[in-house]
């Protein structure tokens, strides 16, 4: 849940299709609190190779998952929530391949991880599935 003001909850099937959607609000919602262009980028890549993992290997490609998302803005901070209901991941296993090793896939974590300043699961919801928190810090 939300710590601050909650700017946006979303539920969507996971299709690839309805990633070009949430690309649109995450922009919106970036441009609400006032992050620059570039910043915006990297929110809305970070976002959208987050939500493809979970459809990926989460769902392994099923469009009937759910995913939830949930945007917050608080002091000094957008706060993206991601939750799904495929089963628990082990996050002890959930890690980059090695960058030298050059070949298509495999970087969505290192890339999620250096596009933005925190990322990591939280303890999972009621109910299954796994929740997944991002952070990008507002400049001032």
């Amino acid at each position: 849940m939300c710590d601050s003001e909650e700017l946006l909850f979303m539920r969507f099937c996971s299709r690839p299709s309805r990633l070009k959607l949430l690309r649109c609000v995450m922009r919106d919602a970036a441009t609400m609190v006032g992050l620059d262009a570039e910043t915006t980028d990297a929110l809305v890549l970070a976002v959208n190779e987050a939500c493809m993992n979970i459809i990926q290997h989460g769902y392994g490609m099923d469009p009937d998952g759910r995913i939830e998302i949930r945007v917050c803005h608080e002091p000094g901070a957008l706060v993206v929530q991601l939750r799904d209901y495929a089963h628990s991941v082990d996050v002890h296993q959930v890690r980059s391949r090695d960058l030298d090793d050059v070949r298509p896939g495999g970087l969505g974590v290192h890339l999620i991880g250096s596009l933005m300043d925190e990322c990591g699961f939280l303890e999972p919801p009621p109910g299954g599935g796994n929740l997944y928190q991002m952070k990008k810090y507002l400049t001032q």
